[in-house]
Protein backbone atom coordinates (compact mmCIF):
# COMPACT_ATOMS: atom_id res chain seq x y z
CA UNK A 1 0.00 0.00 0.00
CA UNK A 2 1.36 3.40 -0.90
CA UNK A 3 2.08 5.65 2.05
CA UNK A 4 0.04 8.87 1.69
CA UNK A 5 2.40 11.82 1.62
CA UNK A 6 1.94 15.40 0.50
CA UNK A 7 3.34 15.14 -3.01
CA UNK A 8 5.71 13.09 -5.11
CA UNK A 9 8.61 15.53 -4.76
CA UNK A 10 8.40 15.62 -0.96
CA UNK A 11 8.01 11.84 -0.73
CA UNK A 12 11.10 11.33 -2.87
CA UNK A 13 13.13 13.66 -0.67
CA UNK A 14 11.91 11.97 2.54
CA UNK A 15 12.59 8.44 1.31
CA UNK A 16 15.70 7.01 2.94
CA UNK A 17 18.39 6.05 0.45
CA UNK A 18 21.62 4.38 1.48
CA UNK A 19 23.37 5.38 4.67
CA UNK A 20 21.64 7.96 6.84
CA UNK A 21 24.51 10.46 6.87
CA UNK A 22 22.44 13.11 8.67
CA UNK A 23 21.66 10.60 11.40
CA UNK A 24 25.33 9.72 11.79
CA UNK A 25 26.18 13.41 11.89
CA UNK A 26 23.52 13.97 14.55
CA UNK A 27 24.83 11.11 16.71
CA UNK A 28 28.38 12.42 16.30
CA UNK A 29 27.22 15.91 17.26
CA UNK A 30 25.61 14.53 20.42
CA UNK A 31 28.81 12.71 21.39
CA UNK A 32 30.96 15.78 20.76
CA UNK A 33 28.57 18.00 22.71
CA UNK A 34 28.61 15.44 25.52
CA UNK A 35 32.40 15.44 25.75
CA UNK A 36 32.50 19.25 25.64
CA UNK A 37 29.86 19.39 28.38
CA UNK A 38 31.97 17.08 30.52
CA UNK A 39 34.93 19.46 30.39
CA UNK A 40 32.83 22.62 30.81
CA UNK A 41 30.79 21.34 33.75
CA UNK A 42 33.07 18.79 35.48
CA UNK A 43 31.59 19.65 38.88
CA UNK A 44 27.95 19.58 37.78
CA UNK A 45 27.60 16.28 35.97
CA UNK A 46 24.37 15.59 37.84
CA UNK A 47 22.75 18.48 35.95
CA UNK A 48 24.02 17.17 32.61
CA UNK A 49 22.71 13.69 33.40
CA UNK A 50 19.35 15.21 34.29
CA UNK A 51 19.38 17.03 30.95
CA UNK A 52 19.94 13.72 29.16
CA UNK A 53 17.08 12.04 31.04
CA UNK A 54 14.69 14.90 30.26
CA UNK A 55 16.02 14.98 26.70
CA UNK A 56 14.84 11.39 26.28
CA UNK A 57 11.41 12.45 27.55
CA UNK A 58 11.31 15.31 25.01
CA UNK A 59 12.36 12.94 22.21
CA UNK A 60 9.49 10.64 23.15
CA UNK A 61 7.08 13.57 23.14
CA UNK A 62 8.33 14.63 19.70
CA UNK A 63 7.38 11.22 18.32
CA UNK A 64 3.71 11.64 19.20
CA UNK A 65 3.37 15.43 18.94
CA UNK A 66 5.93 16.57 16.39
CA UNK A 67 5.76 13.58 14.05
CA UNK A 68 2.24 12.24 14.67
CA UNK A 69 0.26 15.34 15.69
CA UNK A 70 -1.14 14.04 18.99
CA UNK A 71 -1.82 16.81 21.52
CA UNK A 72 -0.79 15.71 25.01
CA UNK A 73 0.13 17.27 28.34
CA UNK A 74 0.48 14.00 30.19
CA UNK A 75 3.72 12.54 28.91
CA UNK A 76 5.34 12.52 32.32
CA UNK A 77 3.13 9.49 33.07
CA UNK A 78 5.38 7.45 30.77
CA UNK A 79 8.57 8.93 32.23
CA UNK A 80 7.40 8.27 35.79
CA UNK A 81 6.37 4.71 34.96
CA UNK A 82 9.89 3.95 33.77
CA UNK A 83 11.46 5.64 36.80
CA UNK A 84 9.31 3.80 39.33
CA UNK A 85 9.63 0.46 37.55
CA UNK A 86 13.44 0.67 37.57
CA UNK A 87 13.43 1.91 41.17
CA UNK A 88 11.08 -0.82 42.40
CA UNK A 89 13.15 -3.46 40.59
CA UNK A 90 16.26 -2.32 42.48
CA UNK A 91 14.75 -1.49 45.88
CA UNK A 92 12.28 -4.37 46.24
CA UNK A 93 13.26 -7.09 43.78
CA UNK A 94 17.03 -6.91 44.00
CA UNK A 95 17.49 -6.24 40.28
CA UNK A 96 20.19 -3.58 40.33
CA UNK A 97 22.13 -4.19 37.11
CA UNK A 98 21.87 -0.82 35.23
CA UNK A 99 21.17 -2.21 31.75
CA UNK A 100 18.48 -4.51 33.13
CA UNK A 101 16.95 -1.64 35.08
CA UNK A 102 16.92 0.42 31.89
CA UNK A 103 15.19 -2.39 30.00
CA UNK A 104 12.61 -2.70 32.78
CA UNK A 105 12.01 1.05 32.59
CA UNK A 106 11.54 0.84 28.81
CA UNK A 107 9.00 -1.99 29.14
CA UNK A 108 7.10 -0.17 31.88
CA UNK A 109 7.07 3.02 29.79
CA UNK A 110 5.80 1.10 26.77
CA UNK A 111 2.98 -0.44 28.83
CA UNK A 112 2.10 2.97 30.24
CA UNK A 113 2.14 4.31 26.69
CA UNK A 114 -0.24 1.58 25.57
CA UNK A 115 -2.68 2.26 28.42
CA UNK A 116 -2.58 6.05 28.25
CA UNK A 117 -2.57 6.06 24.45
CA UNK A 118 -5.67 3.86 24.39
CA UNK A 119 -7.47 6.49 26.47
CA UNK A 120 -6.06 9.69 24.96
CA UNK A 121 -6.50 8.65 21.33
CA UNK A 122 -10.24 8.22 21.80
CA UNK A 123 -10.62 12.02 21.64
CA UNK A 124 -9.32 14.93 19.58
CA UNK A 125 -8.28 18.52 20.14
CA UNK A 126 -9.14 20.06 23.49
CA UNK A 127 -10.74 16.86 24.78
CA UNK A 128 -7.51 15.04 24.02
CA UNK A 129 -5.54 17.51 26.13
CA UNK A 130 -7.98 17.14 29.01
CA UNK A 131 -7.73 13.34 28.86
CA UNK A 132 -3.92 13.50 28.87
CA UNK A 133 -3.96 15.70 31.98
CA UNK A 134 -6.41 13.30 33.66
CA UNK A 135 -4.17 10.33 32.83
CA UNK A 136 -1.06 11.84 34.40
CA UNK A 137 -3.02 12.72 37.55
CA UNK A 138 -4.30 9.13 37.76
CA UNK A 139 -0.75 7.79 37.53
CA UNK A 140 0.35 10.30 40.18
CA UNK A 141 -2.43 9.24 42.56
CA UNK A 142 -1.79 5.55 41.96
CA UNK A 143 1.90 5.98 42.86
CA UNK A 144 0.94 7.95 45.94
CA UNK A 145 -1.51 5.32 47.16
CA UNK A 146 0.82 2.36 46.56
CA UNK A 147 3.17 3.67 49.24
CA UNK A 148 4.36 0.23 50.30
CA UNK A 149 6.02 -0.12 46.88
CA UNK A 150 6.64 3.49 45.84
CA UNK A 151 7.28 5.22 49.15
CA UNK A 152 4.31 7.51 48.57
CA UNK A 153 4.97 11.20 49.17
CA UNK A 154 8.35 10.35 50.77
CA UNK A 155 9.64 8.91 47.53
CA UNK A 156 11.37 5.64 46.72
CA UNK A 157 14.96 5.37 47.91
CA UNK A 158 17.45 2.55 48.59
CA UNK A 159 18.17 2.32 44.84
CA UNK A 160 21.75 1.08 44.60
CA UNK A 161 22.74 0.23 41.00
CA UNK A 162 25.62 -2.14 40.39
CA UNK A 163 28.62 -1.31 38.24
CA UNK A 164 27.89 -0.94 34.54
CA UNK A 165 29.00 -4.15 32.80
CA UNK A 166 30.51 -5.09 36.15
CA UNK A 167 33.35 -2.61 35.55
CA UNK A 168 32.28 1.01 35.95
CA UNK A 169 31.14 1.81 39.48
CA UNK A 170 28.73 4.70 40.10
CA UNK A 171 30.81 7.37 41.82
CA UNK A 172 29.93 10.41 43.91
CA UNK A 173 30.91 12.80 41.11
CA UNK A 174 28.40 11.26 38.70
CA UNK A 175 30.95 10.44 35.97
CA UNK A 176 29.69 6.91 35.34
CA UNK A 177 26.05 7.97 35.41
CA UNK A 178 26.76 10.76 32.93
CA UNK A 179 28.57 8.65 30.34
CA UNK A 180 26.06 5.84 30.80
CA UNK A 181 23.29 8.32 30.04
CA UNK A 182 25.19 9.78 27.09
CA UNK A 183 25.63 6.30 25.60
CA UNK A 184 21.91 5.62 26.03
CA UNK A 185 21.04 8.91 24.34
CA UNK A 186 23.25 8.22 21.31
CA UNK A 187 21.82 4.71 20.86
CA UNK A 188 18.21 5.85 21.26
CA UNK A 189 18.76 8.79 18.90
CA UNK A 190 20.17 6.49 16.23
CA UNK A 191 17.26 4.07 16.53
CA UNK A 192 14.71 6.87 16.41
CA UNK A 193 16.34 8.30 13.29
CA UNK A 194 15.82 4.93 11.62
CA UNK A 195 12.23 4.83 12.88
CA UNK A 196 11.16 8.26 11.63
CA UNK A 197 12.70 7.57 8.21
CA UNK A 198 11.09 4.14 7.92
CA UNK A 199 7.78 3.50 6.08
CA UNK A 200 6.05 3.46 9.48
CA UNK A 201 7.55 6.85 10.33
CA UNK A 202 6.42 8.23 6.97
CA UNK A 203 2.94 6.87 7.63
CA UNK A 204 2.86 8.58 11.04
CA UNK A 205 3.74 11.88 9.35
CA UNK A 206 0.99 11.24 6.84
CA UNK A 207 -1.48 10.79 9.71
CA UNK A 208 -0.44 14.15 11.12
CA UNK A 209 -0.80 15.94 7.80
CA UNK A 210 -3.95 14.28 6.44
CA UNK A 211 -5.55 11.59 8.64
CA UNK A 212 -8.69 11.43 6.48
CA UNK A 213 -6.68 10.55 3.40
CA UNK A 214 -4.69 7.93 5.31
CA UNK A 215 -7.93 6.37 6.53
CA UNK A 216 -9.37 6.43 3.01
CA UNK A 217 -6.30 4.55 1.77
CA UNK A 218 -7.20 1.71 4.13
CA UNK A 219 -4.74 2.31 7.00
CA UNK A 220 -5.95 2.49 10.58
CA UNK A 221 -5.11 5.93 11.98
CA UNK A 222 -5.64 4.89 15.61
CA UNK A 223 -3.47 1.79 15.18
CA UNK A 224 -0.60 3.87 13.79
CA UNK A 225 -0.87 6.42 16.58
CA UNK A 226 -1.15 3.77 19.28
CA UNK A 227 1.98 1.98 18.05
CA UNK A 228 3.84 5.27 18.01
CA UNK A 229 2.59 5.94 21.54
CA UNK A 230 4.02 2.60 22.69
CA UNK A 231 7.41 3.38 21.12
CA UNK A 232 7.26 6.83 22.69
CA UNK A 233 6.52 5.26 26.06
CA UNK A 234 9.57 3.01 25.78
CA UNK A 235 11.82 6.02 25.09
CA UNK A 236 10.31 8.03 27.96
CA UNK A 237 10.67 4.96 30.20
CA UNK A 238 14.39 4.80 29.40
CA UNK A 239 14.67 8.44 30.45
CA UNK A 240 12.84 7.68 33.69
CA UNK A 241 15.05 4.68 34.39
CA UNK A 242 18.16 6.80 33.81
CA UNK A 243 16.81 9.36 36.28
CA UNK A 244 16.26 6.63 38.90
CA UNK A 245 19.71 5.13 38.31
CA UNK A 246 21.58 8.42 38.42
CA UNK A 247 19.80 10.03 41.40
CA UNK A 248 19.08 6.74 43.22
CA UNK A 249 15.70 8.09 44.30
CA UNK A 250 12.30 8.44 42.65
CA UNK A 251 9.66 10.93 43.77
CA UNK A 252 6.11 11.81 42.81
CA UNK A 253 7.48 14.75 40.81
CA UNK A 254 8.22 12.16 38.11
CA UNK A 255 4.45 12.10 37.52
CA UNK A 256 3.95 15.85 37.81
CA UNK A 257 1.93 17.87 35.31
CA UNK A 258 4.66 20.52 35.50
CA UNK A 259 7.18 18.07 34.02
CA UNK A 260 4.82 17.33 31.11
CA UNK A 261 4.27 21.03 30.45
CA UNK A 262 8.00 21.82 30.60
CA UNK A 263 8.76 18.98 28.19
CA UNK A 264 6.29 20.48 25.71
CA UNK A 265 7.87 23.92 26.16
CA UNK A 266 11.34 22.44 25.49
CA UNK A 267 10.05 20.76 22.34
CA UNK A 268 8.50 23.97 21.02
CA UNK A 269 11.63 25.92 21.96
CA UNK A 270 13.89 23.63 19.93
CA UNK A 271 11.48 22.83 17.12
CA UNK A 272 8.84 20.13 16.70
CA UNK A 273 9.21 17.31 14.21
CA UNK A 274 13.00 17.24 14.60
CA UNK A 275 14.85 14.94 16.97
CA UNK A 276 17.84 17.25 17.25
CA UNK A 277 15.47 20.18 17.73
CA UNK A 278 13.97 18.55 20.81
CA UNK A 279 17.43 17.99 22.27
CA UNK A 280 18.52 21.56 21.53
CA UNK A 281 15.39 22.91 23.23
CA UNK A 282 16.03 20.72 26.27
CA UNK A 283 19.64 21.85 26.67
CA UNK A 284 18.83 25.54 26.18
CA UNK A 285 15.82 25.52 28.51
CA UNK A 286 17.48 23.62 31.34
CA UNK A 287 20.76 25.54 31.21
CA UNK A 288 18.91 28.86 31.20
CA UNK A 289 16.67 27.64 34.01
CA UNK A 290 19.68 26.58 36.07
CA UNK A 291 21.57 29.83 35.46
CA UNK A 292 18.70 32.29 35.81
CA UNK A 293 17.15 30.62 38.85
CA UNK A 294 20.52 30.86 40.60
CA UNK A 295 20.92 34.54 39.73
CA UNK A 296 17.31 35.53 40.45
CA UNK A 297 15.37 32.83 42.33
CA UNK A 298 12.25 35.01 42.59
CA UNK A 299 11.73 36.13 39.00
CA UNK A 300 13.42 33.47 36.86
CA UNK A 301 10.07 32.24 35.52
CA UNK A 302 9.39 35.71 34.13
CA UNK A 303 12.68 35.65 32.24
CA UNK A 304 11.92 32.19 30.88
CA UNK A 305 8.48 33.40 29.79
CA UNK A 306 9.93 36.38 27.93
CA UNK A 307 12.42 34.10 26.19
CA UNK A 308 9.67 31.75 25.04
CA UNK A 309 7.55 34.61 23.72
CA UNK A 310 10.53 35.94 21.79
CA UNK A 311 11.30 32.53 20.28
CA UNK A 312 7.69 31.87 19.26
CA UNK A 313 7.35 35.30 17.62
CA UNK A 314 10.79 35.53 16.00
CA UNK A 315 11.53 31.85 15.31
CA UNK A 316 8.19 29.99 15.09
CA UNK A 317 9.93 26.81 13.93
CA UNK A 318 12.03 26.77 17.10
CA UNK A 319 15.71 27.48 17.58
CA UNK A 320 17.00 24.47 15.68
CA UNK A 321 14.27 24.48 13.05
CA UNK A 322 14.79 28.16 12.28
CA UNK A 323 18.57 27.72 12.14
CA UNK A 324 18.19 24.89 9.62
CA UNK A 325 15.77 27.00 7.58
CA UNK A 326 18.18 29.95 7.48
CA UNK A 327 21.11 27.69 6.55
CA UNK A 328 19.07 26.13 3.73
CA UNK A 329 18.14 29.52 2.32
CA UNK A 330 21.76 30.66 2.45
CA UNK A 331 22.89 27.57 0.53
CA UNK A 332 20.24 28.15 -2.10
CA UNK A 333 21.22 31.81 -2.40
CA UNK A 334 24.87 30.85 -3.00
CA UNK A 335 23.82 28.47 -5.77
Amino acid sequence: MAVPMLDTHQSTRARPTGIDTSGLAGALAIMIAGVIGYFIFPDNLALLTRIIAIGLLVLSLDLVTGYSGVATLGHSALFGAGAYAAGIAAAHLGISEPLTMTLIGAVAGAIAGLLSGFVILRAHGLAQLVLSIAVVHLFHEAANKASSWTGGSDGLSAIMPEAVLGIFEFDLWGTTAYFFGLALLVVVFGLLRLLVRSPFGMLARGVKEDPIRVSAMGASVNAVLLRMYVVSGAVAGIGGALSAISTQVVGLDSFSFTLSAEALVMLVLGGTGSLLGGLVGTVVFMLIEETVSALNPFHWLTIIGVLLIAVVLVAPKGLYGSAVLVATRLRRARR
